[in-house]
């Protein structure tokens, strides 16, 4: 589907139905990934990519950003077990994103990051 918004092309191909049948195939992905110390998905929020898009330091120090700061994502965050770090999941149609991270996005790492 591409576009800025994943949301938005679902409405416009298949309305409500098409989206939550989108969402729920999301859910299950990223559950079916069994991070250690990840509670479940739920629920999905869509996230603006200028708030999600966190900057990744590479082993050989280079600093990345992986999204795009003008597309909305669909996404959500969780609190890791027994942590005070967080873990963070984001996809559109072509990327699936989760990292883990601290407090307001401090010392992002990533976890999975693979084309969909």
């Amino acid at each position: 589907m591409g576009g800025k918004c994943v949301a938005a092309k679902c409405y416009q191909s298949g309305g409500e139905k098409c989206f939550l049948q989108y969402k729920k195939q999301l859910i299950d992905e990223v559950n079916s990934f069994k991070i250690k110390d990840m509670p479940p998905i739920t629920t999905l929020f869509q996230l603006s990519g200028a708030y999600v898009n966190l900057e990744y330091t590479l082993p050989d120090e280079r600093k990345i950003k992986l999204l795009d700061d003008t597309k909305i994502y669909i996404g959500c965050q969780v609190e890791k077990t027994n942590s005070d770090r967080c873990y963070g999941f984001v996809a559109d149609n072509d990327y699936l994103l989760i990292c883990e991270y601290g407090c307001n996005g401090a010392e992002p790492e990533i976890v999975i990051y693979k084309k969909r």
